[in-house]
């Protein structure tokens, strides 16, 4: 069991962690999809945004709306048919609108009572502006890739984290939903993590790459944690 006792500092993951992004993104995709009589599942349509997004991450850098942009192309692509423009552009749009989980408010606001919260996210600053008026917590920090120039699970997003925190790595404890882009390379770095699956119970991998990991703590929520934590 984690002692939370040695920890100042918790780094969060925001989409799929904070905000419900797998909504969100079902929300803009599927109406995109039926404008062309396109029919897929929900875990379809999750599991191919996954793909497609980390895809879209790889090589040199571009900003989030351009990954979105691209994954919307890519959906066409693959499925046979050409986006308009305001199609191309309804899911980096929809972004502002994605709602955090029911839970994440209140624990973070009773996390933030014991330790620094910190952002590390795969977003643009202007995305995640949205965002952050929703979550109603201050952030010590907010690290982006915009800001950074790469995109998780790139080691680069945590070493920086770790320059601009400044507290050694076993004072930091990160947070969030994916093994792929998070749970894997913080590990890899000596950064103790906790995985929230919110996929508990549910069919299929979602919004992000399957991949297999070792969180110090798993918990199927952020209500869980912060009652850990108290």
């Amino acid at each position: 069991m984690i002692d939370f006792n040695n920890y100042q500092a918790l780094t969060f993951d925001c989409y799929g962690t904070l905000i419900d992004w797998e909504t969100g993104i079902l929300t803009a995709i599927k109406p995109l999809l039926n404008n062309h009589k396109i029919n897929l599942t929900e875990n379809a349509i999750l599991e191919t945004f996954a793909e497609l997004e980390s895809e879209q991450e790889k090589g040199e850098y571009i900003t989030y709306r351009e990954v979105l942009q691209g994954v919307v192309q890519n959906f066409g692509e693959r499925f046979g048919f050409q986006p308009t423009t305001d199609e191309l552009n309804s899911l980096a749009d929809s972004l502002q609108h994605w709602q955090p989980f029911a839970d994440t408010v209140a624990a973070l606001q009773l996390l933030q009572q014991k330790f620094q919260l910190v952002i590390i996210s795969n977003v643009d600053d202007d995305l995640f502006a949205f965002s952050a008026e929703k979550l109603q917590v201050k952030f010590a920090q907010v690290i982006t890739a915009q800001q950074v120039k790469s995109y998780k699970p790139s080691l680069n997003n945590f070493r920086q984290a770790l320059e601009r925190i400044g507290l050694p790595k076993e004072q930091i404890l990160h947070v969030a939903a994916s093994v792929y882009h998070d749970i894997i390379p913080a590990k890899s770095l000596g950064i103790s993590t906790v995985w929230v699956n919110r996929r508990v119970g549910k069919i299929g991998y979602g919004a992000t790459i399957p991949s297999e990991g070792e969180p110090d703590l798993q918990v199927p929520d952020l209500q869980t944690l912060a009652s850990l934590t108290a």
